[in-house]
């Protein structure tokens, strides 16, 4: 079966997201399907002219009858073409998350991208979220809870930590330098833990040209502020073996998001048997079991403080989390489950439209 996947820029990028695309596409090609990666030049979500005009041009060299997935990143760029071609063509839509609920973003600016997705989403013939949490962000879009389908991003058996065995506690957070992500919230609350003896590492790529080394910056200036910066390192993008290194020198996971779709470095983190603490919206409380950690109010500095806290000061608190979160991580799904769910609603898809 033949599919076309949309996506926003190089699908080499680091992200959750990204991550999630490829995995899914590689198995879908492993499985039989005839998959054409096409990646959209420009600027997402909040699309130039050249960025919507590349888009146009994208669904206009479809052909008649074909079937498309389209990140959700990606789907303002297409607010104009894809209206055009939704007679001619089958579209389905991954969304990780409504470009909407993204930070940073101004209200006029989170006001249009609401409203493309509303009227874009409904033309749609499946859309495909990674947790139940984001079927239920949906419903505000007045999406019907018969055209979404679920497809939990999948996890790989992993070693189990083995932490740091005496000194400091290493705490762990994998994320790009975005807003969302909430690296300056953790800092601000991890200045209150000043009289327990940690070490903090942060691991991932800086938030894109121009701006990323900025964040690093702020963040260096934070640490430095409250006399932490012997305590903080910004290790930038990690992989294969340093990464996995990274984790198993861990003690604790952290990461303070504003929101997320579902939150694929969790599960990575509980697959590792490392306790959690962590904020956010979204799909962060559905994804991070009590037994296996800490959730706080995305923002809520004052409870982030807490939490921390009391994981870093209590090792016997650390290690029943521990044994939750490692109990946890193996009834998570595998990627080869993701696969199937996700080629389940395309099928879906190709049948109604061979109709």
């Amino acid at each position: 079966m033949a599919l076309h996947f949309i996506h926003p820029g190089p699908i080499a990028q680091t992200s959750g997201g990204t991550i999630y695309d490829r995995r899914v596409i590689d198995a879908l090609r492993r499985a039989g399907w005839r998959v054409d990666l096409h990646e959209l030049p420009g600027r997402f979500p909040l699309p130039d002219a050249a960025t919507s005009n590349a888009a146009a041009a994208l669904l206009a060299a479809l052909p008649d009858g074909g079937l498309a997935v389209i990140d959700g990143l990606a789907l303002p760029a297409l607010d104009a073409a894809l209206p055009q071609h939704a007679g001619r063509l089958a579209f389905a839509g991954l969304v990780h998350h409504p470009t909407t609920d993204e930070t940073g973003l101004s209200a006029e600016e989170s006001a249009w991208l609401f409203a493309v997705e509303r009227r874009l989403f409904a033309l749609l013939r499946r859309l495909i979220v990674p947790s139940p949490a984001m079927a239920r962000r949906l419903g505000d879009f007045a999406v019907p809870a018969g055209r979404i389908r679920i497809a939990a991003p999948g996890v790989e058996p992993a070693q189990r930590a083995a932490g740091s065995a005496g000194g400091p506690v290493r705490l762990l957070c994998v994320a790009s330098l975005t807003p969302r992500k909430g690296h300056a919230d953790l800092l601000e609350a991890l200045s209150s833990c000043a009289g327990l003896d940690w070490r903090l590492t942060c691991a991932g790529p800086s938030d894109g040209p121009g701006d990323g080394d900025g964040m690093a910056r702020r963040l260096e200036e934070t640490a430095a502020r409250h006399g932490m910066g012997s305590r903080v390192r910004l290790a930038g993008p990690q992989y294969g073996a340093a990464l996995e290194s990274l984790y198993a020198e861990a003690d604790i996971f952290v990461l303070a998001s504003r929101y997320e779709g579902y939150g694929m470095v969790f599960a990575e983190a509980m697959a590792r048997g490392l306790p959690i603490v962590a904020s956010g919206a979204g799909a962060v409380a559905d994804t991070v079991p009590d037994a296996a950690g800490i959730v706080v109010p995305a923002g809520d500095r004052g409870a982030l403080a807490a939490a921390l806290r009391r994981m870093i000061g209590d090792p016997a608190y650390r290690r029943g989390k521990a044994e939750g979160a490692w109990q946890a991580g193996r009834s998570l799904p595998r990627w080869s489950d993701t696969a199937k769910a996700f080629a389940l609603a395309l099928s879906e898809i190709a049948e109604s439209h061979d109709e």
